[in-house]
């Protein structure tokens, strides 16, 4: 398989736990499911912070960013049995994946770390 892209983002971590105080900041970024899972972690600020640099990572490893009606709320971070994260990739994805880079079978690999005060992410887009 072919890399295609790659995205890293880091995060501060104070700046996402101040902006967790607004629920409409966490309507516009984070999917429902994420904001289910979100009630089952203790830590909640390095739970959004790494989804927030995964999203970011994820439209840099597109290398298209956020438009033309791709937002935030359509890239959601899963995690297996094991912890593993990876994203869910929905039909809006393999659609808007196919008319740029005219291909059906990807993959995406996430990696996503935090400390006390920073989260990053690193996504490798494979066809």
């Amino acid at each position: 398989m072919k890399i295609i892209g790659n995205g890293v983002d880091i995060v501060d971590n104070l700046r996402i736990k101040k902006a967790i105080k607004n629920q409409n900041f966490i309507k516009r970024i984070y999917s429902n499911s994420e904001i289910k899972d979100s009630k089952k972690n203790r830590n909640k600020v390095n739970f959004f912070s790494k989804r927030f640099a995964a999203k970011e990572a994820f439209v840099k490893s597109l290398g298209t960013g956020f438009r033309n009606g791709f937002d935030f709320q359509d890239i959601s971070v899963i995690n297996d049995k094991l912890g593993k994260p990876s994203f869910l990739i929905t039909k809006k994805i393999k659609k808007m994946i196919k008319k740029r880079f005219k291909i059906n079978t990807f993959n995406f690999f996430l990696s996503i770390s935090d400390e006390k005060k920073y989260s990053i992410a690193f996504v490798i887009f494979q066809k």
